[in-house]
């Protein structure tokens, strides 16, 4: 990875990247997520559910600091389950409106507190048809947390309780997100500029 000379974009895996959050800007906002959510449920025992692929490095590093605890503000650290599912609402690279387990839950959610983990918010409909599946197995509780919303691209009215912050519509990558498989191990997160 090098930078692009004068410019302040980033050079990396054949592609041209602008910077949109820092590396430091995305600790700080899993850490406010992690007081929150510890706000709201220190007393009880949750599930993150994260969805794959994109979700994965957001849950991980959500659910490290939920066990880390914020010295600086009293909280303790707080135990967690965790379970991933893959699904998909697209055919031939459409949205089908359908919601489809490609890797469904292993953990039986009835009677759970459950929070949703997603990556990115945009068009909320693959969110909504997955939150009403799951309400379907009764959970106590059922929330959604996102690193990232495009409040632009929403077409389904769908809101996230915990959120990072909103982004504008933009290609993004980094930290999860990919393009055709490529970039998400990005410590940041940038907008794709064009191909080197």
């Amino acid at each position: 990875m090098k930078e692009a000379p004068g410019t302040g974009q980033v050079e990396f895996d054949g592609y041209v990247l602008e910077k949109l959050v820092s590396e430091n800007e995305i600790r700080v906002m899993v850490q406010c997520l992690a007081d929150e959510i510890h706000g709201d449920y220190h007393d009880r025992q949750i599930l993150l559910v994260g969805i794959l692929k994109g979700a994965n490095v957001f849950l991980v590093d959500l659910m490290r600091d939920l066990g880390r605890g914020n010295p600086e503000i009293g909280r303790p650290p707080m135990p967690v389950e965790i379970d991933f599912m893959q699904v998909s609402s697209y055919k031939n690279e459409k949205s089908t409106g359908v919601v489809q387990e490609i890797l469904g839950l292993r953990t039986e959610i009835s009677d759970r507190d459950v929070i949703l983990v997603e990556d990115i918010l945009d068009t909320g409909k693959t969110l909504s048809g997955l939150l009403q599946q799951l309400a379907g197995r009764h959970p106590a509780s059922l929330e959604v947390c996102v690193l990232l919303d495009k409040q632009d691209r929403r077409e389904v009215p769908i809101d996230a309780k915990y959120c990072g912050m909103a982004i504008p519509d933009k290609f993004v990558v980094g930290y999860g997100l990919d393009v055709n498989e490529h970039l998400r191990n990005l410590p940041y997160i940038g907008v794709v500029i064009g191909r080197i």
